[in-house]
């Protein structure tokens, strides 16, 4: 079975549906390397169960992600960095 067939974007990830972290997208532009330390900073690392909270107006940004026992605002540009598998 191929592992990166249950992997999706977190912005992909339904509202509400928990999901455990499998990696992070590797960064290309210097910008994204920032981006991908800050996330790991926050928590946002392999085997952390994951699910998205809330959304902006028309299901827009921000999104509420708890990650642990805290919850983060994020961008969906943001959230796309972070692949995870949805938890049955």
């Amino acid at each position: 079975m191929n592992d990166q067939a249950n992997e999706v974007q977190l912005d992909d990830l339904p509202l509400r549906h928990w999901a455990v972290i499998h990696t992070l997208r590797p960064a290309v532009a210097p910008a994204d390397r920032e981006l991908l330390l800050r996330l790991t900073e926050l928590g946002f690392l392999p085997g952390e169960r994951v699910r998205i909270t809330a959304e902006g107006p028309g299901g827009r940004e921000p999104l509420a992600v708890r990650v642990g026992h805290t919850t983060f605002a994020l961008r969906r540009r943001e959230a796309s960095f972070i692949l995870v598998r949805p938890h049955a």
